[in-house]
This record gives structure tokens, sequence and C-alpha cells, in this order.
């Protein structure tokens, strides 16, 4: 190995560790080498007495003496027998102990090896790319001239100082890592090559002036990192509880100081936070990693409620939520509210990296004086493009403790069952309550993996609010248990891997609704967007804003606006509310009738022609 450092140029061939693990392996080397010079000194001195021994049996002449020194000859052969099957011990420990550790670092100069050679690879790669970045850059000026000036708010034809331009091309770099991600086989002058956009998204021929600029602004922009922070506003429960208890949470007129400012369509959209679990999943030759994934994704949907006490607005009737990322991460989300009484939202996101999903949810609450039921109800689809596969599960029961004393504290308490329709895979996923009894880790998951036929592949463990991992099982028996005498199967696993883990916090984020850090750009002003868009709701954004006093006049005059647009309609006999991009269907998997996208959405705000859409705000 120092051979190969020296040859390498390296002048510190290997790490810290690297190191003390060598010189470990050195110390047992050498104490097996003192182990054979002991046993050789031992043989001498043996076979050095045992030559007297045979010296002296020569000129004996009396035979008494003649039958002691064969015995003392017998003493030393057997002593030397037993030294010299020590020896033999000892050379074979040294001769394995050597061959082990030779065939490791063999492994370990071959790694190293292929790992200089990817480097060169990626080196040179690089250098192509660099080359391509320039070349695109000398030979496109006008281009990311008009790049800059749209970013800047100004028309494509507008001139711009030599200090701006530098400073925003060089922001542009920043804040789209997609920048430097030009390949060398695609053209220089093509603008999906310098953003990384696919193909279908951009054209090559077109020039910039004639893009939407909301398409280009949300290309280029960063997104914003803070919200105005929540001011202190002092409440009565006991004033508006009093008249609530067992009441359905969405018949309970609530002010703002209880909500946090996003709709329950932007709270749904924010499932989509770990979109890259599915990413991954899509990618997966084996069915059951990827339902490894899918139960992660299922999951981590309820990190972001650890700290989240806060309920989210109600939606109005018709009112929208669009989530458009498929410039950053390839997918597009549309949420609607279909139904009111009872409330319900249809969601549907598809992805250009190979998965859909969509779900009804209807939220069914009770309030029971101490604590806060939450039971969502409806399933959640989720069918990845090229292997077919079709999985549903369902959510557990949230439960929001200490509601009139003490600090509020959410748990989640249930089972989901995900089902993979084509292979008849399944996962058995627990969430354990929180008990001060319990010897458990506070907000445990634990799950299996299954075939159809109920054989367990993988287990998976972690808490709802930070991990979850999966081990995979190697074998598995069944053992009698000592306190209920039942049998309970026991599995034999390989090291877990980590399959998720949650995003830190943002800075500040305990006076920001404890908002992570999608969370805070889902309500970030966006043009282009459906008339009917959460953004646009003005009781929402006057609280984002600190003035909370408007923020509830206008939520009773949305709500009020509502009632009267309902009693209209009951007077006038209509066939009822009809969602404007979701129609009812029957699933063909699970049977059931839910409401699905029909399409249109995404055209209509290609020609931003918004006029079948309702004024509701």
């Amino acid at each position: 190995m120092h051979t190969h450092s020296y040859d390498s140029g390296d002048d510190e061939p290997t790490s810290q560790s690297d190191r003390s693990e060598i010189q470990g392996t050195l110390k047992t080397l050498v104490s097996k080498l003192d182990d054979l010079s002991t046993c050789n000194d031992l043989i001498a001195k043996h076979g050095a007495a045992l030559q007297r021994s045979l010296s002296e049996l020569e000129g004996l002449r009396v035979p008494v003496d003649g039958g002691e020194k064969i015995k003392a000859v017998n003493e030393r052969a057997t002593l030397f027998r037993i030294t010299s099957n020590a020896m033999i011990n000892a050379c074979r420990d040294f001769l394995d102990l050597a061959e082990t550790h030779s065939r490791r670092w063999q492994r370990a100069l071959q790694y190293e090896r292929e790992q200089r050679s990817h480097l060169e690879q990626t080196i040179e790669q690089l250098a192509k790319q660099h080359n391509s970045l320039e070349r695109a850059w000398r030979e496109a000026p006008d281009l990311l001239l008009a790049l800059r000036s749209f970013r800047k708010g100004r028309g494509p034809k507008e001139e711009a100082s030599d200090e701006d331009e530098d400073t925003e091309f060089f922001d542009a770099m920043e804040d789209s890592p997609a920048f430097i991600t030009v390949r060398a086989s695609e053209a220089p002058h093509s603008l999906s090559a310098a953003s990384g956009s696919q193909p279908n998204d951009w054209s090559q021929e077109d020039h910039v002036s004639v893009l939407l600029p909301w398409k280009l602004l949300g290309a280029l922009r960063t997104r914003r990192s803070h919200i105005t922070q929540k001011p202190n506003y002092s409440l009565n429960l006991w004033s508006i509880m009093k008249n609530c208890i067992g009441k359905e949470l969405s018949k309970i007129p609530m002010p703002v100081n209880f909500n946090e400012p996003l709709s329950m369509l932007q709270r749904l959209t924010e499932d989509l936070e770990y979109h890259e679990l599915l990413d991954r999943a899509a990618r997966c030759d084996s069915s059951l990693e990827q339902m490894c994934l899918v139960a992660a994704f299922s999951v981590s949907s309820y990190s972001t409620t650890v700290h989240r006490t806060a309920k989210p607005f109600n939606p109005l009737l018709g009112e929208t939520y669009e989530l458009d990322r498929s410039e950053e991460h390839g997918y597009r989300s549309l949420c609607e509210q279909v139904s009111h009484h009872p409330p319900a939202a249809a969601h549907h996101v598809i992805s250009q990296r190979g998965w859909t999903l969509w779900q009804e949810i209807t939220i069914a609450s009770k309030f029971r004086g101490k604590y806060l039921s939450i039971m969502p109800l409806g399933a959640i689809h989720l069918h990845f493009h090229s292997s077919g596969n079709h999985y549903v599960w369902r959510k557990v029961t949230s439960t929001v403790h200490n509601i009139i004393v003490g600090k509020l504290w959410i748990d989640q308490s249930g089972d989901i069952e995900i089902v993979n329709h084509k292979t008849k895979e399944v996962c058995q996923l627990k969430f354990s309550p929180y008990s001060y009894f319990s010897r458990d880790v506070p907000r445990k998951v634990t799950g299996v993996v299954a075939q159809g036929d109920g054989q367990a592949h993988y287990i998976l463990s972690g808490t709802w609010d930070e991990k979850i991992e999966s081990a995979k099982i190697v074998q598995s028996s069944r053992r009698g248990s000592s306190t209920e005498g039942k049998q309970k199967t026991v599995y034999q696993t390989l090291s877990p891997k980590l399959l998720w883990k949650k995003y830190p916090l943002p800075e500040n984020a305990e006076n920001m609704y404890f908002f992570s850090s999608l969370a805070l750009t889902l309500n970030e002003a966006e043009e282009g967007v459906g008339a009917t868009d959460s953004r646009l709701r003005p009781d929402q954004r006057l609280m984002e804003e600190g003035r909370w006093d408007e923020a509830n006049s206008e939520k009773q005059r949305l709500e009020e606006k509502q009632r009267a647009v309902r009693r209209r309609r009951e007077a006038e006999a209509t066939d009822g509310y009809q969602p404007l991009w979701f129609h009812q269907r029957r699933d063909s998997i699970t049977g059931e009738t839910n409401f699905v996208y029909k399409g249109g959405y995404w055209e209509a705000k290609e020609r931003q022609d918004w006029s079948m859409c309702t004024e509701i705000f």
C-alpha cells in the first residue's frame, strides 16, 4: 500500500481511521511472530534436554538407574510433542490471518483504483461542461440579457447597466443549480440545455420574448425563506369553546387566532415535501424495495405536524390550489375543494419522473372537551408508470391534546395498510399512541413488508417525526411469549438502512408557525394562477401579514358569502355543486367512487383563460 501511494504521488495515502486499522493489524501480526519465536526457543531448549537424556541413557550400566532415565526421556519427549503442536497451531493462525488481510488489502487497493478512475472521468466530464457553458455564454449574449431582464421585471429589449448584468447573471447561477448542468452533447443555443428542463417545456427555436412570463420567472425565482412573524394575540378560550363541545369542527365559527396562514388544500399539498422518495421508488427494479420507499413516504407526511398545533383554513367551496414544481422537481399538483358538507378535497399530482398520485380526503373531526380527534377519510392512490404498480392506503387519526388547559401537542395513532394491487404485496404500518407508562420511544412507527402469501421480507422502524429505516429479513421463527402464552414471530434481519430523515426546520421557525421550508413557500404570491387559488384568499393573506383583526372581519365576510350562495342554490333546486376540475368516477382497482382529475386546468393556465371560474373571494 505504501508503494502504491508513493507511485500515485499522494503524501498522505490513508485517513486517520485507515492508519489506525493498519497499525492494529501490524500489532496482531507482531504478536503472532512473538508466539512463533517463543515456541522456537522452547523447542530448542527441550530438544537439548532430550539430547542430554539420551546421552546419559547410553552410558548406563545399572538397571535401576536405567528405568529412571527412560522415564525422564519419555517426559522430555512429551514436552517436545506438546511444544511442537503449539508451534504448528501458531503457524496456522499466522497464515490464516495473513491470508485474510491480504485479500482485504487487495480489495481496498482495487476499490481505490476504481475510485481514482471514476474521479478522472468526472473531472474530464466537468471540463467538457465548463467549455460548453463558456461557449454558450459567448455565443448567446442576447439570450442571457433577456433572461436577466425578465428577472428584473423589464422587457427583453430594455437595457441594463454592466453592474446589473453581472450581478443578475451570477445570482441566477447561485439560485438555480440547474444552470451548471449543461451537457456536452446538447446544442449551446438550447435554453433547455442551460436550464436543465425537459425539451417539451422549452423550445429550442422559440425566442425568449414569446415565453410566458410566469414560466420564465418560475424557473429563475428564489423561493422565500421567511414570513411575517406570528403576533402575540390574547384570546378567551372559554368564550369560544363553551358552545362547541360535540359539534363538528367545520361548523364552528373559529377566529383566525386558532389558524395558521395556510388552507387545508395547501396542507394536503405539503404531503409532497419528500417527493424524492417517490422519485427513487420509480427507479426501483424490486417491487418490495419500492414498497419500503412508498411506506416511508406515507409516514413522512406526518413529520410536519409535530409542532403544527394550529388548524388550517377551511377551504371555500370551489377553492383550488396549484403547486407547479415541474422546473425544479418535475411534478405538478392541483387541489380543489369539491364538497363543503362534509368538507372534501380532491388532489392530483403527476410527475415527469414516473409516478402519479391522487386522493380524495374528507375530514371528520370531533371536539371532546380535552382533546380534538381528526379522522381523514378516503384513499390515497399511487401509480408508477413503468412498472404499473398501483398502491392504495389511508391516513391514520390525528389527536390534538390539551385543548383547554396545558400546552397543545399532537399525536398520530392507528394502522396503515399499503397494498400493491398489481403484485398483492402488503405493508402493515402501526403508529403507536403515546402513553405515559410505555417504555417505547414516543411517536414510534413499526411495519412489515410482505408478499401476497404472507412471507415477510422487510422490517420498517422509526418515528413519524424523525426517520424511517428498513431492514431485510433473513430468517423468521415463532416463539412462545412468557407473559401471555401466545406465539410471536421473531425476525432475524440485516443491518437497517435509512430510508427517510426529516429536514431540519428553518431558522426562527418557532415564530413562523413552525413552518417547514416548503410550507414557507406555499402561500407565496405567484402570477398566472387560477382565480380561485388559495394564494388569492384575502383573509388568509391578511393573517399572514399579521393583520389579524382585519383577517377576522374578512373571514366572516367570506363565510357569510358562501352561506348565501348555498341558500340560493337550494332555493333554485339545482342538482348541487359540480367541481370544475374534478369529476366522480368508480375506481377500477378498489371499486370505490371518488373524485378524480378530469383535465383542463393546466391548459387553461397556458391560455390564461379563467372565465369558467366562479368568483368566490
